[in-house]
């Protein structure tokens, strides 16, 4: 198969699937070095990725609504790709995908195509389940008859951000980095949880750092954990910015928090992450280096909510719950935090 000239990438958002698109772009560059990539982002995402080399980057904000789709049609105007990879199934990025003019639009498997997707591609990409969401991107590559079997994220981190880091985080003491708040609000553990974590660690002579972005929700839920400590943990919560949490991902040990973009912006750093999961499978959308210190609920909450096993339900099935996160107990994460100090000979 000849290599492609130009390649349309569409992944908006989240940050937790956009870390997952790079490796596919490392892929993509190292097969076809002269291909040109151009990658349809969201516009927060791409202060995380939009310094790539070999890339060019086209924002979408999503929060102008039809005025953000006329923009990256604009931008786009008079140019046609190869192919289009269309990696994200939500109606309005099929609608977005519209004006991107293509030979080959390659997209989902059925079973994982809703909102008019099917209408939007020509091509698919093998039907498989049981993967990793970042296999499954990955797996885009495959009809152009390339396979991803190297995984490399090498996000740049400028030195600002470094020197920020070093000046929050002086030092090479042991450091939990806890980020408590996920986007889905039912993946949240309890504050008072968290705090007795946090005391747990500090101590055990470990720092711990708060981290978090500038949202209200998050610094409500900054707020609740502080609140509950019996020691004070750093805060913060709001002061970093995407380069700068990268940066101190490489300054810690380990990151504690819910399935949320943290979680894979620190497995796309090499930090280990001690994932809080129920409402979603760990091995669908968990830390995708290494989840052995995880606290894995899912199957209980699948018994308890859904009446069957995990095994049993549709592959991806969130169960978002009230009081799902319960399910998950202080000294479940203890259990992990500690397992992980003693592989590390911190314990």
């Amino acid at each position: 198969m000849p290599a492609p000239a130009s390649l349309c990438l569409l992944r908006t958002s989240a940050i937790g699937d956009v870390t997952h698109v790079v490796p596919l772009v490392r892929t993509l560059r190292q097969a076809w070095p002269q291909a040109a990539l151009t990658w349809i982002v969201g516009k927060l995402e791409r202060k995380l990725v939009g310094d790539i080399d070999g890339v060019d980057f086209v924002t979408f904000d999503k929060a102008a609504g039809w005025r953000g789709m006329r923009e990256v049609h604009a931008a786009l105007r008079g140019r046609r790709f190869d192919a289009l990879l269309q990696m994200q199934v939500a109606l309005r990025s099929n609608l977005l995908s519209l004006g991107i003019h293509a030979d080959r639009r390659i997209g989902y498997d059925r079973a994982r195509s809703k909102d008019l997707h099917s209408l939007v591609i020509n091509q698919r990409i093998p039907a498989r389940s049981g993967e990793h969401v970042l296999d499954a991107i990955g797996s885009f590559c495959e009809p152009l008859g390339l396979k991803q079997t190297q995984v490399r994220w090498d996000i740049p981190i400028p030195q600002e951000a470094h020197d920020w880091a070093a000046q929050q985080l002086p030092g090479d003491v042991p450091t939990l980095l806890v980020s408590p708040t996920s986007s889905h609000a039912l993946r949240n553990w309890r504050p008072e949880r968290y705090a007795a974590v946090i005391d747990h660690a500090l101590a055990r002579g470990w720092r711990v750092a708060l981290v978090g972005g500038p949202s209200s929700g998050e610094r409500a839920m900054a707020d609740a954990v502080l609140a509950a400590c019996k020691r004070q943990p750093l805060d913060l919560t709001g002061k970093d910015t995407l380069k700068r949490l990268m940066a101190m991902f490489g300054r810690a040990q380990l990151l504690l928090t819910p399935d949320s973009g943290p979680m894979h912006m620190a497995n796309a750093a090499g930090t280990k992450v001690l994932g809080l999961h129920a409402a979603s499978n760990p091995n669908r959308s968990g830390p995708y280096s290494d989840r052995r210190w995880c606290v894995d609920k899912y199957d209980e909450a699948a018994r308890r909510y859904l009446d069957k096993p995990a095994s049993e339900l549709a592959w991806g099935t969130k169960i978002e719950r009230p009081g799902v996160m319960e399910l998950i107990a202080v000294d479940d994460v203890i259990e992990r935090f500690e397992a992980f100090a003693a592989s590390r000979g911190l314990g």
